[in-house]
């Protein structure tokens, strides 16, 4: 029983993983985050393979970037100031896990 409960938990986690990842891209494409970044390389803002490498491990970094993307900010990338984003706390959230999958 505990081996078919482990495998329920691990089977959820890997389509978790894959739902952020189809669900961020779109999200990020909808709410016009990519006119400002790429996953891949540097455009207005740092491509999202580089916030992902910089918070790698970091135990807060989902909600630390979430309140960026809603809030804003300026300084972690340079003196270009990112505005604040028309989104709600769980699509910031989704956005963020996505891009924290990237490498």
């Amino acid at each position: 029983m505990r081996a078919l409960i482990a495998v329920a938990i691990a089977t959820g986690f890997v389509f978790s993983a894959s739902a952020f990842a189809a669900g961020g891209e779109d999200l990020a494409k909808a709410k016009n985050c990519m006119t400002c970044h790429k996953v891949d390389g540097k455009l207005i803002g740092p491509s999202y393979k580089e916030v992902a490498a910089k918070y790698a491990g970091q135990k807060d970094a989902v909600t630390y970037l979430s309140e960026k993307i809603i809030k804003g900010g300026t300084g972690v990338w340079g003196q270009l100031a990112m505005t604040p984003n028309n989104v709600t706390p769980d699509e910031a959230k989704t956005l963020v896990n996505w891009i924290m999958t990237l490498k």
